[in-house]
């Protein structure tokens, strides 16, 4: 095989240089054995690369025509060492995030996309579904970071970095009787009144469950959709519903006796008992940096 990983940076160091010189300092070698080794890559593919009739050689058309190539093949080279040294590092070879449907609208993936430029070679998988579901998960080993809502209690078996709030509001159709009828409603008024809520059926939180009858579900478009045929009233992030209700497909409820906000903490919890891999580690750090720069503003 002629292109070797050597000959494949030998090669590129003169057509980047200009001489067999320059390249060789560049490569910590002698001129003689550069110029060695493009005359025996010169040889093994029967072409000439490089005209040497002038003072410094001068790349031909065949050399031309295979730079793009080697240069994409000293990129791979790179990255399979970079990756192979973050390996050894600890990289893991999957991270799988689970986050909490009613989250999904946070800012969970700018610190996402800054792990994949510093570890372009991990795999991330991304996975949702309530915040019991996701913490069921975890136990399980499924998932190997979760943002989900604070929880009341700690879990001696769990830690946690806070990520952020977010803000609920309570909303319904626009013709539902809470937006719509003549008197503003009380927040006691949602008591009897039916409920859409992301969460399951035995992990429900009850900060958000206010209702006799709620109607569950584990995803977030399916809570919307419920909320906006009119089917019940919703406790949902503010950020999620937003461009809804400026679209006017659904209302921010009134109430006569009491603001419509409940703040909610999110945290990115793990297990103390699997040690984390170098890029999930390296995303908490995304998000406590995150976190100390927000709060410096």
């Amino acid at each position: 095989m002629a292109f070797s990983g050597e000959a494949v940076a030998t090669f590129l160091a003169v057509l980047d240089r200009g001489s067999f010189s320059a390249a060789a300092r560049a490569l910590g070698r002698v001129p003689s054995a550069v110029s060695m080794a493009i005359a025996n890559l010169e040889a093994e593919l029967d072409l000439v690369l490089f005209d040497r009739s002038g003072r410094e050689p001068r790349p031909t058309a065949a050399a031309r025509a295979l730079e793009p190539s080697a240069r994409r093949a000293a990129a791979a080279l790179r990255g399979l060492d970079a990756q192979a040294l973050a390996l050894h590092a600890g990289l893991e070879e999957r991270l799988t995030l689970g986050v909490a449907a009613e989250v999904l609208s946070a800012g969970w993936n700018a610190p996402l996309a800054r792990l994949a430029e510093e570890f372009p070679a991990l795999m991330v998988d991304v996975v949702s579904g309530t915040g019991g579901d996701l913490t069921r998960r975890l136990r399980a080993g499924e998932v190997d970071l979760a943002l989900i809502f604070e929880r009341p209690g700690l879990d001696e078996n769990e830690a946690f970095q806070e990520f952020g709030q977010e803000i609920f509001v309570a909303v319904a159709a626009p013709f539902h009787r809470l937006a719509a009828g003549p008197d503003r409603p009380r927040m006691e008024d949602l008591i009897e009144t039916r409920q859409i809520a992301v969460a399951s059926r035995d992990t429900a939180d009850s900060r958000v469950l206010l209702s006799r009858e709620v109607w569950h579900t584990d995803n977030h478009l399916a809570a919307l959709g419920l909320v906006r045929a009119g089917l019940g009233w919703g406790f949902l992030p503010r950020a999620l519903i937003q461009p809804l209700a400026e679209a006017g497909a659904v209302t921010e409820i009134a109430f006569e006796n009491i603001s419509n906000e409940l703040s909610l903490w999110i945290d990115l919890v793990w297990r103390r008992d699997r040690p984390l891999g170098l890029g999930a580690r390296r995303y908490v750090e995304l998000i406590r940096a995150g976190r100390l720069a927000g709060r410096g503003r």
